[in-house]
C-alpha cells in the first residue's frame, strides 16, 4: 500500500503542472471554444473513486440530447462514495471559464447529505493519471455548485479547498469551504458561471456578470498529506495552473455548455 502511495505521488508530481495530450486543440488566444462537442465526450477523461482511469462506472458520465449528465441511475445499492470527475484533457493557466449548468431529479441513494444539490467545477487541479485509486477528489481548486431546496437561501460558485489553500484579504484562508455572495438558485433552472482565472495572481467567481468571490495565491496545503507529498517530490506550493474537471457528487447535475477563452498572462 505505501508503495501504491508513492508510486501514485510521484506521478502526480509528474502530470500536475504539465499538459496532457489533447483530443482537440483549443483555438487562439482570445477566442471563446467549447470544450465540449455537444455529441460525445471525446476530449476528456473521468475517474472514479475505486476504479481506474477511463472506466466509466455504471455510465455514470454520459451524452443525452446535447448536454454532460452525470447520473446514477444505473447503480445497484447505495452510493457508497464514488465520487467521480471529468476531465478536460488539456491543462490551462491563464483563461475565462463559462459553464451553464442545473441540477435535477433526486439524490443517489446512500449519497451524503451534505452533497445534495451539490457538484463542482474543480481547476488548477492534477491530472486523473496521477490519482489514487480510492481518493476522493483531486488536488485542486473547487468551484462549488449548489442549488437551493425550494426554501432556504444558498450560495452557489462558493470556494472548496482539497489539499488547498488560498489568500484572501492578505491572509492565507485554511477553512475548507468559503460561501460566495451570489443569490440562491432553486429548482432545474440553467445557471451560467463564469470563472476568471489569471495563473497565481488571482481568480475570480462570476454569476450574472457580478464578482461573487474572489481570492489570490492558490496553494499546496502543507498540511495535507496528499499535497505534502507532492511537495516533497519536487513539485511547486503555489499553483499557476492544471486542469479542469467536472464533478459528480451524487446528485444528478447537468453540464449543457462548457466554454474556455485564454487570455494574455
Amino acid at each position: 500500500m505505501q508503495k501504491f502511495k508513492l508510486v501514485a505521488v510521484f506521478a502526480l508530481g509528474c502530470f500536475l503542472f504539465f499538459p496532457m495530450l489533447a483530443a482537440n486543440v483549443v483555438a487562439a488566444e482570445g477566442e471563446w471554444v467549447s470544450l465540449f462537442n455537444g455529441q460525445n465526450l471525446d476530449g476528456w477523461t473521468l475517474k472514479i473513486k475505486g476504479f481506474e482511469v477511463g472506466e466509466n462506472h455504471c455510465d455514470t458520465f454520459r451524452v443525452e440530447e446535447g448536454v454532460i449528465k452525470a447520473v446514477y441511475d444505473q447503480y445497484e445499492g447505495p452510493f457508497r462514495g464514488r465520487f467521480g470527475h471529468l476531465f478536460y484533457n488539456e491543462t490551462f493557466s491563464n483563461y475565462d471559464l463559462r459553464v451553464e449548468y442545473r441540477f435535477v431529479g433526486e439524490q443517489a441513494e446512500g449519497a451524503p447529505g451534505w452533497a445534495i444539490r451539490n457538484s463542482g467545477i474543480m481547476i488548477h487541479g492534477q491530472s486523473p493519471e496521477s490519482m489514487a485509486l480510492k481518493q476522493d477528489f483531486p488536488v485542486s481548486i473547487e468551484v462549488q455548485l449548489l442549488g437551493g431546496d425550494g426554501e432556504n437561501e444558498r450560495q452557489t460558485v462558493n470556494l472548496c479547498t482539497p489539499g488547498t489553500h488560498v489568500v484572501i484579504d492578505e491572509k492565507l484562508h485554511t477553512p475548507h469551504c468559503l460561501n460566495s455572495s451570489s443569490k440562491t438558485y432553486h429548482g432545474d433552472q440553467w445557471v451560467t458561471v463564469e470563472i476568471e482565472v489569471r495563473g497565481n495572481r488571482v481568480i475570480r467567481h462570476k454569476i450574472e456578470g457580478k464578482t461573487v468571490l474572489e481570492y489570490t495565491q492558490p496553494q499546496l496545503d502543507e498540511k495535507d498529506e496528499t499535497a505534502m507529498a507532492l511537495l516533497e517530490s519536487g513539485a511547486e506550493k503555489m499553483l499557476s495552473g492544471g486542469t479542469i474537471s467536472l464533478q459528480s457528487e451524487g446528485h444528478p447535475v447537468e453540464f449543457r455548455k462548457v466554454e474556455l477563452r485564454k487570455v494574455l498572462k
